[in-house]
């Protein structure tokens, strides 16, 4: 399974990046019943900061984000599992497709960490170059105005209507 598969599956929601029961389900190859059965079985073993099941809202919110339809109904809202979560599902299932993939969408998590990091230190690099070289763009910035301005004023000036006595080039005797 491509890790590329795995993080377009997985989206943020309250603060947490998670992945829906119904896609690690199909991942693990088996029924999104079975799957919250064995949750349900285990509920101690998910605090809310593990997993959590979404509003009606939410759950609205994301099918109109997906352009999903809503295939015959469905009667119990989805849970939603956080890193910590699907790691324990593993535990859960107890299968070794269950632990095959759980590897794979605890990289994917990483990977998903990692370019968050990485972006971070970029965006922090360039505040800091904006703050260093500020006053010199900031110089550059209002020398370039000046000579728009000034060349839009000098051809406005140039289109205006004059006024005033119009001197003859020829003089009458």
């Amino acid at each position: 399974m491509q890790l590329q598969h795995i993080q377009s599956r997985i989206i943020e929601l309250r603060g947490y990046k998670v992945m829906l029961d119904y896609d690690l389900a199909e991942l693990y190859e088996t029924e999104t019943k079975r799957l919250k059965e064995a949750v349900r079985r285990n509920t101690d073993r998910f605090p809310s900061d593990f997993m959590f099941e979404l509003s009606k809202t939410e759950f609205e919110s994301l099918r109109t984000q997906f352009a999903s339809s809503n295939k015959g109904g469905t009667r119990y809202m989805p849970f939603v599992f956080t890193e910590q979560g699907v790691a324990m599902l593993a535990s859960v299932l107890n299968s070794a497709k269950a632990i095959e993939i759980n590897i794979q969408i605890v990289r994917a998590f990483v990977l998903l960490r990692q370019y968050a990091l990485t972006h971070a230190e970029l965006t922090n690099k360039l505040k800091e170059l904006e703050g260093r070289y500020h006053k010199q763009f900031k110089d550059v910035y209002e020398a370039l105005n000046y000579l728009l301005t000034r060349e839009k004023q000098k051809s406005e000036q140039n289109q205006r209507k004059r006024i005033g006595y119009k001197t003859s080039n020829s003089i009458e005797a």
